[in-house]
């Protein structure tokens, strides 16, 4: 450049350097999450397999028998059905208001200030730590409701922790849909309604699938909430109804995690690696549906 060019003094070669600094910088602590990832969960896999030598447990007790107050006995089976419970109570509590709400705030609703204040709210929610929704559904559902502790109160706290994720993804994924789509379909005279049921919706449906799939994610991992609600933490008794007593398998973790004597130890091992499987059997069958959809779109 010039004399008095902007970029005169500047020195390239030390732009440089710091810019594989710090590349290098974000390189390395990428690699250590993944690394430190890694360790963890060999060392489950290794806590699973082996256990102490004088205990042994085989896979079809621990997979069909319920919870028991003998590690030679225990059972993985009442926390896992009360985590399908939950899922599909959550599923049908969230989806379609979250859903729902999403289509109105993108589709219908003006670009008002009060929009504006709600949209920020529920972006601020979707931050909120799952115990205080835990202790909204204790305080207005368990106790004021008197519900009791039972699978729908654990639902709700879960439906009402993966809402706001549900909502702004779906926004997202209906934000994304070309205009030129709404005006095209407008233009043949459909309306609003069916512009949005045959032409938005299809198109927004991979990402609103992968936005919930996200959200049951983070809740079929929770134990907090489902601990504020009364979840039982040794599943005993295997649920039958969205009125019955439950555990989890978050829940049934913590209990064998903080319970005294290596065999608990090998069991809760045992049901992290049977957890791991369903969520990325979860993620698995989520992911195809999707790639479904996008495909026939």
């Amino acid at each position: 450049m010039g004399g008095d060019g902007l970029f005169e003094d500047v020195d390239l070669t030390w732009v440089k350097r710091k810019g594989t600094a710090f590349y290098l910088l974000c390189l390395a602590s990428s690699l250590f999450g993944i690394v430190m990832l890694g360790f963890l969960i060999l060392d489950v896999l290794y806590e699973a397999a082996l256990g102490p030598i004088e205990f042994e447990i085989s896979l079809t007790t621990f997979l069909t028998d319920p919870a028991s107050r003998h590690p030679e006995q225990a059972g993985y089976l009442g926390a896992i059905l009360g985590s399908v419970w939950l899922m599909v109570l959550t599923v049908i509590l969230s989806f379609f208001i979250g859903v729902g709400s999403a289509i109105y705030l993108e589709e219908y609703a003006p670009d008002t200030r009060i929009t504006r204040l709600i949209e920020a709210n529920l972006t601020n929610l979707a931050g909120v730590p799952s115990i205080v929704y835990g202790l909204l559904v204790l305080a207005v559902f368990v106790n004021g409701f008197t519900l009791g502790s039972i699978l729908l109160a654990g639902s709700i706290a879960l439906a009402l922790l993966v809402m706001p994720i549900i909502i702004v993804s779906s926004q997202e994924a209906l934000r994304a849909v070309p205009s030129g789509m709404r005006d095209g379909s407008s233009a043949t005279g459909a309306t609003r309604w069916q512009t949005i049921r045959h032409v938005v919706l299809p198109a927004a449906i991979p990402g609103i699938m992968t936005g919930t799939i996200l959200a049951l994610a983070r809740a079929i991992g929770e134990t907090a909430p489902l601990i504020m609600v009364g979840a039982i933490l040794s599943a005993i008794r295997l649920p039958s109804g969205p009125f019955d007593s439950f555990g989890s398998m978050p829940t049934q973790i913590y209990y064998w995690a903080t319970a005294p004597g290596p065999e608990w130890g090998h069991l809760a091992a045992m049901a992290i690696v049977v957890l791991l499987a369903v969520m990325l059997s979860m993620n698995a069958a989520a992911v195809l549906l999707r790639n479904r959809y996008e495909k026939d779109l």
